[in-house]
């Protein structure tokens, strides 16, 4: 099992503290979502100017950057020549530091249609690809926002046809706010679904929105049954932990959550869960 955890879960720590953390806790890499307050990393001394002092850094502590989290939004027609350059950006990065991937939103389309949507975004997505393609990267659609059903991300894949784009797997989202089991998400997706986001909750009303983020093993995500479907499947990708902390603030210390994470997979791996 290869662990990792994206940056979003210590938005304060610096990079030395990202690596020398992520080295202690026992993860095998790290997800970069924001580093400090920026979120476009690319702006940043350390993924720019002192590019390959990062990259003896992580190194040294043998930790891998599983993929570069971007802020792109599929449905976002007026945003298409920004989401080039975010793209053409982070797969530059992604050579230089051997990651495969790099994780795209679909976006939250409103009132329109959501077959017009689709065929959008589809198109949308060819230029994304092209860039993707030449350095040798493939995105990774999130089950997110609008597009959290495995019926939904089937119809953007199929329309998307020969794309550079296979499946970010948040175990979550689809269950939390759809009830979507984990075994039609992966019997639908299964064959695409190469990255996963873990992450627990509790519902605290009655809507769907409403829960609370909780520590891992202790919400009423089923993340053991996910855990057997993965492997039974033969998945061999990333179980990366998205602690949203950037986002919710009153969320348990990365000091806490990060460290907690790694036994209670560790747990999983063993069949001690």
């Amino acid at each position: 099992m290869k662990l990792s955890f994206t940056t979003l879960g210590c938005p304060d720590w610096d990079l030395e503290t990202i690596v020398t953390n992520a080295k202690a806790y026992g993860y095998d890499g790290v997800d970069f979502r924001g580093l400090q307050g920026e979120m476009e990393i690319y702006n940043l001394p350390e993924f720019s100017s002192r590019l390959e002092e990062t990259k003896q850094q992580l190194r040294e502590a043998g930790l891998e950057i599983t993929c570069f989290s971007s802020s792109v939004k599929l449905f976002n027609v007026e945003g298409h020549a920004a989401n080039l350059e975010e793209i053409t950006r982070y797969a530059k990065l992604c050579e230089q530091f051997g990651t495969r991937y790099i994780r795209v939103f679909g976006g939250r389309i409103g009132e329109t249609d959501r077959q017009e949507a689709a065929r959008s975004m589809a198109q949308h997505l060819q230029d994304l690809s092209r860039i993707a393609k030449a350095h040798g990267v493939t995105l990774l659609l999130e089950t997110h926002d609008d597009w959290l059903s495995h019926e939904d991300v089937s119809l953007l894949l199929d329309l998307a046809g020969n794309a550079s784009i296979d499946v970010l797997w948040d175990v979550h989202h689809p269950y939390r706010m759809l009830s979507e089991q984990p075994e039609e998400t992966w019997k639908a997706l299964g064959s695409r679904i190469k990255y996963t986001h873990w992450k627990d909750s509790l519902p605290t009303g009655e809507q769907a929105s409403d829960f609370r983020y909780c520590l891992t093993g202790e919400g009423d995500i089923p993340l053991k049954e996910i855990y057997r479907i993965l492997e039974q499947g033969g998945y061999d990708g990333w179980f990366t932990f998205e602690w949203e902390k950037k986002w919710h603030p009153d969320i348990h210390e990365p000091e806490v959550s990060l460290p907690q994470y790694v036994e209670y997979m560790r747990k999983l791996e063993q069949g001690l869960g």
